[in-house]
């Protein structure tokens, strides 16, 4: 489990197709602190460290990616050099910043429009129409593993404020139009939905 608090920004420094996609993240994490079959939330998808170290490129960490990851997020098109959000499991008694966030993204949403705000910056997205009737508005989502709270919604589309410090320590101040994002809807929303649907019926 996570909060969608990001923690790291790491960059993906080498990429090699094997059967399953294998992925080598630098960070500041140490990794005399990572646990060898560790969970580290990478662009808000749950992966498995299978190997850490150090070297000339600093910190680092290696993750194997399956076909079904893949096909089911953004990281098939991951490029080396491309910085992504990073966010080490949530422990008992860890502060709980965000909101439950659990790594398995459920499809991805697009950028439609970017304009700022001040000193902020409003980003409209597109989501997948069987995921939209999850996000309400001042709910809670989790984009690219950050955790945010959602402005307005209308139809499949809604729209998100990023602050500057948000924008300063995630990958967001590198947001572009026509991005693809992890889009992992609010657990509580999910079961509320089912719940209603069961009364209905």
């Amino acid at each position: 489990m996570f909060t969608g608090i990001i923690t790291d920004i790491g960059t993906v420094a080498e990429l090699e197709q094997r059967g399953d996609l294998r992925a080598r993240i630098t960070t500041n994490y140490d990794p005399a602190t990572i646990d060898l079959g560790a969970s580290i939330a990478c662009e808000g998808v749950c992966l498995t460290v299978i190997e850490m170290g150090k070297s000339a490129q600093g910190n680092w960490f290696d993750v194997e990616i399956s076909a079904e990851t893949v096909s089911k997020t953004n990281l098939g098109g991951w490029a080396e050099g491309r910085r992504i959000n990073l966010e080490r499991a949530l422990k008992v008694g860890d502060e709980l910043g965000g909101h439950i966030v659990s790594g398995h993204v459920d499809g991805l949403a697009e950028v439609i429009e970017i304009h700022d705000e001040g000193d902020s910056t409003r980003v409209t997205l597109r989501a997948p129409r069987d995921l939209a009737r999850f996000i309400a508005p001042k709910g809670s989502v989790a984009l690219n593993g950050t955790s945010l709270t959602v402005n307005g919604v209308n139809n499949t589309d809604f729209d998100i404020n990023f602050i500057p410090h948000t924008k300063q320590h995630t990958t967001w101040g590198d947001v572009a139009l026509g991005a693809r994002i992890n889009l992992e809807i609010d657990t509580l929303a999910r079961y509320v939905a089912r719940l209603a649907e069961m009364t209905q019926t």
